[in-house]
């Protein structure tokens, strides 16, 4: 069996390739409007491919717009600075880790979940009033901690894939048996050495555990959305489980069967939207 030490984690982290020194600014700053808007669109603008990423969002059919925006400057403008802050990180992270080291890990499946909590996320704070675009950042981060654990030792991880399907064990169970840890702790060294805004490093810490005290409302949107995607199996991964739902976490997002069959189509379409440009 092999065991990540905590040393080796946080090393791993280290290794990791860096993202744009923007979306690390962007990530850090999560909850500030105030960040100067024509410098953050200069910055965004010297890197062609996250910018042109953004622009594809943005000018998907998912957010709307009536004109086709065609600089950082103009997004901001129609979508607003959350918004576009929120496309600026998707468009950096899907893409930003190595793939295809680890056996029986599927990156492709892995990115098609992100993708979705995200949009699942956004609609479910949207519905209850919440911050939607802390919302999506943060569904899009959930499981980030996988990354990093395939990335400190792809074969263990590998080892990690064949005792969950050997055995029909949780993610978390199947890591702490093969590594001694699991990904919602690698997660949040990753958020501590990026330097994640504290409210970010709470949904990452406790997306499974909402009933935890001092978890925190997004960590329960998060938990929520990650149900409900795995649910709709769209990231196609094999052996995909549904995990049990937190009846906290159920009860705090008030809403009905009806407005769960809206959640499960709109989360779909935003995803079918998303990942055709995230993923292409």
């Amino acid at each position: 069996m092999s065991r990540l030490t905590s040393e080796q984690i946080v090393q791993s982290v280290r290794d990791l390739p860096s993202m744009p020194a923007v979306v690390m600014e962007l990530l850090s700053n999560i909850e500030q409007d105030d960040i100067d808007i024509s410098v953050l669109a200069k910055k965004v603008s010297y890197d062609q491919a996250l910018t042109a990423r953004t622009l594809r969002l943005a000018n998907s059919s998912s957010y709307g717009l009536q004109v086709k925006v065609t600089t950082i400057q103009q997004a901001i403008t129609y979508l607003g600075f959350q918004t576009t802050r929120n496309l600026i990180t998707a468009a950096a992270l899907t893409g930003c880790f190595p793939s295809g080291t680890c056996p029986g890990f599927n990156d492709r499946a892995f990115s098609r979940h992100s993708i979705a909590t995200a949009a699942c996320a956004r609609a479910l704070a949207r519905r209850i009033r919440f911050n939607q675009d802390v919302a999506f950042t943060a569904g899009l981060l959930h499981d980030i901690g996988r990354l990093v654990l395939v990335t400190a030792d792809p074969q263990a991880y590998g080892e990690v894939v064949a005792l969950r399907a050997r055995e029909d064990k949780e993610w978390l169970d199947a890591e702490r048996a093969v590594l001694g840890v699991d990904h919602v702790e690698a997660g949040v060294a990753l958020a501590e050495q990026w330097n994640f805004s504290d409210t970010m490093r709470q949904a990452i810490a406790y997306h499974h555990a909402p009933d935890s005290l001092g978890a925190g409302f997004l960590a329960a949107i998060v938990h929520v959305a990650n149900a409900v995607v795995h649910a709709l199996d769209v990231a196609g991964e094999e052996n995909e489980g549904v995990p049990r739902i937190a009846s906290i976490a159920w009860d705090a997002m008030g809403l009905n069967e009806e407005a769960y069959l809206h959640l499960f189509r709109e989360t779909e379409v935003q995803f079918t939207e998303m990942s055709a440009v995230l993923m292409a």
